[in-house]
């Protein structure tokens, strides 16, 4: 009985969508569907590069006839893989993301903000990925007209002044050598338009962040090296992995890996402000498996063994991916 209620519990968020969606959108929508999983598909495991960006423009073009669909907000696509699909906390909206790679050197972002409508049609701000035509991604508040490209996995609902800000994290996977994670914060103008990004953030500079004043922020580091970024409910904090370089000599962001240790921001009057430590006080078990090996001592000397077993952890790891893209 107990795992009964359980499990309705856990279902009503979707009732309360489905509920609101007429039969006939949701049969228009399940005929569009099973194209959208095979084009899906194949902007990730396309053989060809071409093959992946012509999947990549059929998505789009079946995605947009879908939503146009009367209520399509309250439909889940959960049968749609490899695309991100987040609602905001309060159901305002929801953000698609997704990415289409060229080779290892070459990738972009695409995405879609779907706002809630009352009479059940379609607001939609695409979004149109200008990383590559941008050499300060952190310098400037953005439209959705020249957003800086992420794949979303995170909505964060927070307040100040009664204004509501929606803090995205994200991730792009950016070339052949390095990762990114992304501190994104959205909000809407008075005239509902989408604004990415804002001077919201206290840090103090230390090399591997970006410079100050930053409209986001970000962690660039080493391809496939684990790096963690999430917000913590019980620490009411976003937490990220503490970096430092692979090499003593050099501090490339593709030799950045985890130090073992975290940094993370917390909402404070209107800005994510840095804490040093954000588990302050409280003592973790050394062997706890999901939390790296500190490659530093008490003295602050490399651990040079542990180095190397990251980092031979780390090549095997982007060797596996590679492999499993391959045998697709």
């Amino acid at each position: 009985m107990r795992s009964t209620v359980i499990v309705f519990l856990m279902l009503l968020p979707f009732f309360s969508f489905t509920q609101e969606i007429p039969a006939t959108s949701i049969q228009a929508i399940q005929k569009i569907e099973n194209l959208l999983q095979k084009d899906a598909h194949n902007i990730v495991y396309a053989n060809d590069w071409l093959e992946r960006f012509q999947a990549d423009s059929a998505f789009i073009r079946n995605f947009v006839k879908a939503l146009k669909t009367p209520y399509s907000f309250y439909y889940p696509f959960d049968s749609v893989q490899n695309i991100s699909k987040l609602y905001a906390p309060d159901s305002s909206f929801r953000i698609f993301t997704w990415q289409v790679m060229k080779d290892y050197s070459y990738y972009r972002q695409r995405g879609a903000i779907q706002m809630r409508t009352a009479d059940g049609s379609l607001k939609l701000f695409p979004l149109f990925d200008a990383s590559e035509f941008t050499k300060s991604p952190t310098d400037s508040i953005r439209t959705n007209n020249n957003w800086i490209g992420a794949i979303y996995y995170k909505i964060i609902l927070t307040t100040y002044q009664n204004k509501k800000y929606y803090t995205l994290l994200g991730l792009d996977e950016n070339n052949a050598r390095s990762e990114k994670k992304w501190i994104e914060v959205l909000t809407f103008k008075p005239d509902g338009l989408p604004q990415f990004g804002g001077n919201y953030f206290k840090y103090p500079a230390d090399g591997i962040k970006p410079p100050q004043p930053a409209y986001r922020f970000y962690l660039e580091y080493k391809k496939d090296a684990g790096v963690r970024m999430n917000y913590d409910a019980k620490y009411h904090a976003i937490i990220f992995s503490r970096l430092v370089s692979e090499s003593p000599d050099e501090k490339n962001t593709y030799n950045l890996i985890p130090y073992g240790d975290y940094e993370g921001f917390r909402w404070v009057n209107g800005f994510w402000v840095y804490v040093n430590n954000p588990f302050q006080n409280i003592i973790f078990d050394k062997n706890q498996s999901d939390l790296p090996a500190p490659i530093l001592d008490e003295k602050g000397n490399r651990k040079e063994k542990v180095l190397e077993e990251i980092s031979r952890k780390n090549m095997e790891k982007a060797q596996q991916k590679k492999d499993s893209i391959q045998n697709q």
